[in-house]
């Protein structure tokens, strides 16, 4: 397998391939590139770090031999990855990384034009092979994914059915990381699968008593080892573990569990249903798709309702004066009333002095309204002139998640929390990001300036805030930023995304030490979304990965027509234990244990590497 790019993402990735997959990986990266070292993979092993160490002293410390051509590429192989150095991803470079002989390739450069220009070239040289692609803009994704399909079922001649043998996947980081980084920010933990509609986690269980099943959510996930958890969960695989006197159990049937004894289980639950209408952070309901049309409490201000409010009781209780005066009807009152308001031309000459008296009142009433309809008329004029302008935060907001950045990242992560109804204050400082527009869209209260000025985090209502998911592009934005927010709360919750894993590992754990009462979690984007581009270029749609102490459960989904396995069978039949376990069915929330899986049925499985290699 090849893998090309210019950042962390690349490292993992090799990593990822070459520990849990034990794939050949050729790894092309530019030059002497300066980049922070790599993080660890998902500290599942001790020898990933160190094949990750020594990848990146290698491919910065060499100076490589210059290819022919000008290339300005050179190879070498570090623990079985071959390290190929080049400054651009000509073809020349695609063939001298062995494209033509390989079975999956992964351009995962941050420019999407690279991407694109690396996979044409990919195609022409070798039209079976499997192409992974880091695009951000979708819509172009999917005109990729055609094209590069349509050229390989050309070139090819397709498979025995027709379709192309090779395959094009594109994915985005940002998508893949954008569900861990909300879940951190809402529920406290990044160990999360997007599956069939619904937002699922993993959680820790302390062992069952005799004779019992543990209260197992979803389902069970694994038995953890008797000694072997991570301190901080079964999430930080490799922290520990290597003194357990049992290996994990992966995907337990129930005779095990219950067999147990004094080990923890680790389950499967539900954190949120996705879709359907997002209420804004002041309780109204606002559909993602609503458009600039504000709701109609917003048109006038509180104080202009008021007034309103004000002059409707003083008319009414002018029209009851006037009935118990004139002894006239009720509608005949509030008829007289509104003519007298409206000064139409109808003088109280003859009539008592009370009739007379109320008509004055009455027309000194519509002086005083007609002020208050031209300024409701200018301010909901205003109102919608700005439906298509950034809000801002209103004054009772609290319980809120503020976020920090809106770049690509962030853009996701907005998208996602609106998704599992979350109210949301964004910061940015750049009036040009690529997030205003969805805020703009989904009226989303937005504060412009820089978080490390003061004030700016006051004005999104820290104070009152749930949570703090910060997203920038900067590691010091983002720790400044934490830092002073728990110096006004100490005990906010604090997610952020930071470049390093050992410098997100240092800030967790003075984070923690300094407020041990304030849940505080640091994470990767590539750490997060690396293994959905691994299950990619082996040909699985992989929804998610989760590392359990040494081992490595896996989330795909699966076509059920052509396995015997799962065709025929129900939910709670179509189950191999320490293999698979069928956990959703896509398109469908009203599915139990009983529903029979068709030919047609697309399934999410939890699955060991050994078990999805048996499903193909």
């Amino acid at each position: 397998m090849v893998v090309c790019g210019d950042d962390a993402l690349a490292h993992r990735l090799t990593a990822e391939l070459r520990t849990f997959h034990g794939e050949r990986v050729t790894l092309v990266v530019p030059p002497n590139e300066r980049v922070a070292r790599p993080p660890v993979v998902g500290r599942a092993r001790a020898a990933s770090a160190a094949l990750l160490d020594r990848m990146v002293s290698a491919a910065v410390g060499r100076t490589g031999a210059g290819a022919p051509g000008g290339a300005g590429a050179g190879t070498q192989s570090v623990d079985g990855v071959r390290v190929l150095e080049a400054a651009d991803v000509t073809e020349a470079v695609l063939a001298e990384a062995g494209v033509e002989r390989a079975s999956a390739l992964a351009l995962v450069y941050d420019d999407d034009e690279t991407n694109i220009r690396a996979a044409l070239s990919a195609r022409r040289l070798n039209p079976r092979l499997r192409l992974v692609l880091r695009l951000y803009n979708r819509r172009l994704g999917q005109y990729i994914e055609e094209l590069l399909d349509q050229a390989a079922t050309l070139a090819s001649g397709g498979g025995p059915d027709g379709r192309p043998d090779a395959s094009t996947t594109v994915l985005s980081d940002a998508d893949t990381a954008a569900p861990a980084l909300a879940a951190a920010a809402v529920a406290g933990t990044t160990r999360v699968v997007q599956a069939g509609g619904l937002l699922l986690r993993s959680v820790e269980r302390p062992p069952p008593r005799a004779g019992q099943l543990p209260d197992r959510g979803l389902c069970t996930l694994a038995l953890l080892s008797a000694n072997g958890a991570a301190p901080g969960g079964p999430g930080l695989a490799g922290a520990s573990g290597h003194g357990g006197e049992q290996e994990p159990r992966l995907l337990p049937d129930d005779d095990e569990v219950r067999r147990s004894r004094g080990r923890s289980v680790l389950v499967l639950e539900r954190v949120s249903a996705l879709g359907g209408a997002v209420p804004d952070p002041a309780g109204r309901g606002v559909g993602v798709g609503a458009g600039v049309v504000p709701p109609l409490a917003s048109l006038f201000s509180r104080r202009l309702r008021w007034s309103l409010a004000g002059l409707v009781a003083c008319v009414a209780a002018l029209a009851v004066a006037l009935w118990v005066v004139t002894d006239i009807g009720a509608l005949p009152a509030f008829y007289l009333t509104l003519l007298d308001l409206f000064a139409i031309d109808d003088p109280a000459i003859g009539q008592s002095i009370g009739r007379q008296v109320l008509q004055l009142l009455s027309g000194l009433v519509g002086l005083l309204l007609l002020p208050v309809l031209l300024a409701a008329v200018l301010e909901a004029l205003g109102t919608f002139r700005s439906a298509s302008s950034l809000r801002k935060p209103p004054r009772g907001l609290g319980g809120h998640v503020v976020l920090l950045g809106l770049g690509k990242i962030g853009t996701r992560v907005l998208t996602r929390l609106r998704e599992l109804n979350v109210p949301v204050v964004c910061v940015e400082s750049d009036p040009e990001a690529r997030g205003l527009a969805t805020a703009r869209r989904l009226r989303v209260p937005v504060v412009l300036g820089d978080v490390t000025q003061e004030g700016v985090l006051e004005a999104a209502r820290i104070h009152r805030a749930y949570a703090l998911l910060a997203v920038t592009s900067a590691d010091t934005t983002n720790l400044e930023a934490a830092l002073y927010a728990r110096s006004v709360r100490p005990d906010l919750r604090a997610v952020l995304r930071l470049y390093d894993d050992d410098f997100a590992t240092a800030v967790y754990r003075t984070l923690r030490a300094a407020h041990p009462g304030a849940p505080t979690r640091s994470r990767s984007v590539s750490h997060l979304s690396a293994p959905a581009f691994a299950g990619a270029m082996l040909g699985r749609q992989v929804l998610g990965a989760l590392p359990v102490e040494r081992r490595v459960l896996l989330f795909a989904s699966v076509p059920v027509g052509g396995h015997a396995e799962l065709e025929g069978r129900t939910v709670g039949t179509a189950f191999r234990g320490g293999a698979w376990r069928v956990l959703a069915v896509e398109g469908r929330s009203d599915v139990g244990p009983e529903h029979v899986l068709r030919a047609g049925d697309r399934v999410v499985v939890a699955a060991t590497r050994r078990g999805l290699a048996e499903l193909g």
